[in-house]
């Protein structure tokens, strides 16, 4: 069986993908290679959110092919399934599979990989029954929509006839982490007016919760699956699990029947023993007094919300078709903040949208600075093909889309230091993250329920518990002292945030 290598883009959501395209490979007796420049079989799981992240997947590629000519390599994710001609015009493209038909990928390394593979590949190879021994099911299906441009072949299909969901926790590669981040739900059935993310991904879908309970009890040791080959179940209990999705909160909503993701979380807490829960970016009018009140109810969930805000001017989240006002996301802050005084708020921003004047930034700019908001991803705007905003005429010119994308990123840094310094004199429970690879480091990184970075002294294991009590506050880290249990013995720590 050939040799394969994933290389990832993109968020929780492909990751989790890859993750599961390499559990189903390794299942049927592939070879995981260490890296692309030693694999027979390289596939390259791409992104497409921004015209940014397209360039770094044709990058990618045109590199590998360098690299490792020999190596068949297989584009998909959701710039396959958007615009796989571009794909299958690169050097060393041997297919491209959209993320309609990403479930039979497996097939198509088989394909790949024997000897007559020219000629077998002529036909489309069947639709088989994929296996695991995850709880998360897996599928294929036949209507196959094949193209045949001159240098690869396309599969791909309609995604939102797709009621498939395919996933599995993303354990670490080059991503290096300690804490597996499982996908419970898919898709998205809003329609935000810059955002390609529903045509490349289709439907909102959700894991049953059935499943759910049985993967997190795989991933902290409450159930260990056989295996096949050489895949084996994580080497330690997870103490954190992260649960993502492309809509989470629109999680069950499309079960039946219909399943909350509030109820969800509660009977993962009363079916499991996972330690730390931490949910992904959730849509604001999501949160709810209820959910709000849960996490102030369990140290087991993360003190931890990022919501979308995109932008705090009334006026162009109507253009955006975002389906709340400025002052609905500031209630849902406030009811936060009031219930966790010290939950980590972040936050996406996006400035530049067509027709964004001054004064819609500076209403972004004073709404943010007004609330406590712990952190800030900002992005610049990019017109993807095929979506409303794609047509709107009053485009922001790029310089001024620069200066604002540096204000609010000053804006975040000034948040994020007066976090830092408000938990001076706390004691944060962290978890130790995989060490750096700088082999001469003598620190441990770790992470605290409400997301700050922590560096601990010392060469310590992954995925302990310790107790860190925060001296000082500098300029881009907080200084600790270490609490062991019960022992009363101390040790010096640097919070690296």
């Amino acid at each position: 069986m050939p040799s394969f290598y994933i290389q990832q883009f993109g968020c929780r959501a492909t990751q989790a993908d890859g993750a599961a395209i390499e559990r189903q490979l390794l299942d049927r007796g592939c070879t995981a290679a260490c890296e692309a420049s030693a694999a027979d079989i390289v596939v390259i799981n791409t992104c497409t959110v921004t015209a940014s992240a397209d360039s770094q997947a044709r990058d990618a590629i045109r590199k590998l092919h360098a690299k490792n000519p020999a190596a068949r390599v297989v584009v998909t994710g959701c710039y396959a399934q958007r615009a796989p001609e571009e794909l299958a015009t690169l050097p060393g493209v041997s297919w491209v599979v959209g993320n309609s038909h990403k479930p039979q990928i497996p097939d198509l390394v088989k394909s790949l990989s024997s000897a007559n593979c020219a000629e077998y590949s002529r036909d489309f190879f069947p639709a088989a029954a994929l296996h695991s021994d995850s709880a998360v099911p897996y599928h294929s299906f036949v209507a196959a929509q094949l193209a045949a441009p001159a240098s690869a072949r396309i599969l791909t299909g309609d995604i939102f006839d797709r009621t498939e969901f395919l996933s599995a926790p993303v354990l670490g590669g080059e991503g290096h982490h300690t804490r597996p981040t499982l996908k419970i739900q898919d898709g998205c059935d809003s329609r935000c007016s810059y955002c390609v993310i529903p045509f490349v991904r289709g439907k909102s879908r959700s894991l049953p919760p059935d499943s759910v309970i049985q993967e997190i009890k795989r991933l902290i040791g409450q159930t260990l699956l056989s295996v096949h080959s050489e895949f084996s179940p994580i080497p330690s209990p997870a103490r954190e699990i992260v649960i993502s999705g492309i809509n989470l909160g629109t999680y069950g909503r499309d079960l039946q029947p219909r399943v909350e993701f509030e109820t969800l979380l509660r009977r993962i807490l009363d079916e499991t023993i996972v330690e730390r829960l931490r949910i992904s970016s959730i849509e604001p009018l999501d949160v709810t007094q209820d959910l709000i009140d849960l996490f102030a109810a369990t140290d087991r969930l993360a003190q931890h919300f990022h919501m979308p805000l995109q932008s705090a001017s009334n006026r162009i989240l109507a253009a955006m078709h975002r389906w709340y006002r400025a002052e609905h996301y500031a209630r849902r802050v406030e009811l936060i903040h009031d219930r966790l005084p010290h939950a980590a708020i972040g936050a996406d921003v996006i400035t530049g949208f067509p027709g964004e004047t001054e004064a819609d930034h500076a209403a972004t700019i004073s709404f943010i600075e007004s609330l406590p908001f712990t952190y800030l991803h900002v992005f610049s705007f990019s017109k993807r093909p095929g979506t409303k905003a794609a047509a709107l005429s009053s485009e922001v010119c790029a310089a001024i889309i620069r200066r604002r994308a540096r204000e609010l990123r000053t804006l975040s840094e000034k948040k994020s230091a007066a976090f830092r310094q408000s938990q001076l004199g706390r004691t944060l429970r962290v978890l130790t993250l995989r060490p750096d690879d700088d082999p001469h480091s003598n620190t441990t990184p770790a992470l605290s329920s409400n997301y700050l970075r922590v560096c601990v002294e010392g060469a310590l294991s992954a995925n302990l518990w310790l107790n860190a009590r925060v001296t000082r506050a500098e300029e881009r880290f907080l200084m600790g002292t270490r609490i062991s249990d019960g022992q009363g013995q101390h040790m010096r720590t640097t919070v690296n945030v």
